[in-house]
């Protein structure tokens, strides 16, 4: 990461983002065939060529069938014929299964061959299975062009930036820092969720090391900055310091440390109007973005999947539900009609491809167990300009627990609320529910534990729960966050049942349900 962060930051800045945009959407075709074709048909072993294989389509029927009837109908086509992933599937908890066949693969069967990442991220702190993103210099300097185009948009240039955001293993932060100094900016406050010296410490050190690093460099980044258990009045005071200055403040963080942010302003009765929240990681509900709004905040989202990069961006236009600008330069998206895992809906799953040749995977139609509608989008924005005109509207996590910005997976809660849980306090599957749910200020989650259990001690069932989700993908920062922000809670109460009669282990209320079963 070292290399990474000096390559990062010597290597030239893209002077016409949009011309870069617009280039890639005209070619966005050719450069999903090229890479394609090296990546993959060129390389047996990579589990997507078993697949073309079993599903009877060589490079040239490929190549006839994009040439025919563009990018998008052709990955439909292949969708129906067996080239795809599911979420469990692109995470490794599952066997790929097509035809009857089982497809050999591992954790690194999918990352892109083609490019070299050295910034390096990783979802969990724990030695069990983990996934590990690499990024390019050439897809950090992509990047930048989409950070140009919303610094135009929001008329960022000149005003604070503060951040909110995890330490190692998650390098977001670090990657953050360096794109906006690169682009003339810099970060001033970096505040990070406390953790334990057992559960943090080597990744604070290893944070702080690369800190030096990049300011060494001349990277305009502070070291990163404890909050107190459950307490964002450090942030307020530092937001409503620039507001009485004159200079609204940016705050990048995830959903719920934002309107938490919110929150304590509101409480202390701070002036923090007109402070941009660059937010991502969860769904911005209507209750969530009321509470933003009436401190006086505005909102720019953004959609970021850890294996892809950069899915979209939403503009100033977009004030209602989830909504971003698809990047449809470098990501390609479908979606199909499928009964959500953790519930009886039916939802719209997005399926999506990478087209750029140094993206850190190399991924056709996969499933992210995201619902979300396709459409044009009218407005006239930065984005619309630069050529992307297609949006994502109503995102939601449908397979997923995604509150504060930590992603936990349904194969991992399964394995806790079914046998750890049982097998220490007593019970069985169905007396353990993990809920998910909106109380307006962040989302919340209750562990549901049925009084036929006869368990008392509802802490030791909370510390024995925060204790297994650390060994999980993406446990270690969840964990931290979850004892920062007092987010989880266990209640002695029967789980939900639906209304066929099922009681589901992870239930998720979904936007606009409130605490509703």
């Amino acid at each position: 990461m070292a290399v990474g962060i000096y390559r990062g930051w010597r290597a030239p800045l893209i002077t016409d983002p949009e011309a870069v945009i617009r280039n890639q959407l005209r070619d966005r075709e050719a450069s999903f065939l090229w890479t394609v074709r090296r990546a993959i048909f060129d390389r047996p072993k990579n589990p997507y060529y078993a697949m073309f294989r079993l599903a009877g389509c060589g490079f040239e029927d490929l190549e006839r069938l994009v040439g025919q009837d563009g990018l998008e109908a052709a990955l439909e086509v292949l969708r129906q014929q067996g080239v795809y992933l599911t979420h469990d599937e692109l995470k490794g908890k599952t066997a790929i299964v097509r035809g009857g066949r089982t497809i050999p693969s591992g954790e690194n069967s999918f990352l892109n061959p083609l490019a070299r990442g050295l910034m390096e991220g990783v979802t969990s702190g724990s030695r069990s299975g983990r996934t590990r993103t690499a990024v390019s210099t050439e897809f950090q300097r992509y990047c930048e062009a989409y950070e140009t185009l919303a610094i135009r948009e929001f008329q960022l240039a000149g005003r604070p930036r503060i951040q909110l955001r995890a330490l190692l293993p998650c390098h977001v932060g670090l990657v953050l820092a360096l794109m906006a100094s690169r682009l003339g900016e810099g970060v001033e406050r970096w505040f990070t969720a406390g953790g334990t010296l057992r559960d943090s410490l080597h990744y604070r050190v290893a944070t702080n090391l690369l800190v030096w690093l990049e300011r060494a460099l001349g990277v305009r980044v502070p070291y990163p900055l404890d909050l107190p258990p459950n307490d964002f009045s450090p942030v307020v005071e530092c937001l409503a310091g620039h507001r009485a200055q004159g200079k609204p403040g940016v705050v990048s963080s995830s959903v719920s440390a934002a309107v938490r942010v919110a929150s304590a302003a509101l409480e202390q009765g701070a002036d923090i109007r007109g402070t941009l929240f660059r937010i991502g990681g969860e769904t911005i509900t209507d209750a969530k973005r009321a509470v933003i709004e009436s401190a006086g905040g505005q909102i720019a989202t953004h959609y970021w999947i850890s294996e892809m990069g950069p899915v979209g961006f939403g503009c100033r236009q977009m004030r209602t539900g989830d909504s971003v600008h698809l990047c449809r330069d470098s990501v390609a998206a479908i979606s199909h009609r499928r009964r959500a895992p953790l519930g009886e809906a039916e939802v719209d799953s997005l399926m999506f491809t990478t087209l750029l040749p140094f993206a850190p995977r190399v991924l056709i139609n996969a499933e992210t167990d995201d619902s979300g509608v396709l459409e044009g989008a009218s407005c006239d924005c930065a984005f619309s300009r630069a050529g992307l005109t297609t949006q994502i509207r109503d995102i939601y996590s449908f397979g997923k627990l995604t509150g504060h910005g930590m992603t936990l997976r349904r194969f991992d809660m399964l394995r806790i609320l079914e046998t750890v849980l049982p097998a220490r306090f007593g019970g069985r599957p169905g007396d353990y529910q993990l809920v998910e749910h909106e109380n307006g200020s962040q989302t919340g989650l209750t562990l549901r534990v049925s009084p036929r259990v006869g368990a008392r001690d509802s802490g030791a069932i909370k510390d024995c729960f925060l204790s297994e989700i650390r060994k999980c993908e993406g446990g270690a920062t969840a964990s931290r966050d979850l004892q920062q922000t007092e987010a989880m809670e266990v209640a002695i109460a029967e789980p939900f049942v639906t209304h066929t009669g099922k009681v589901l282990p992870l239930h998720l209320l979904g936007p606009g349900t409130g605490g509703r079963a």
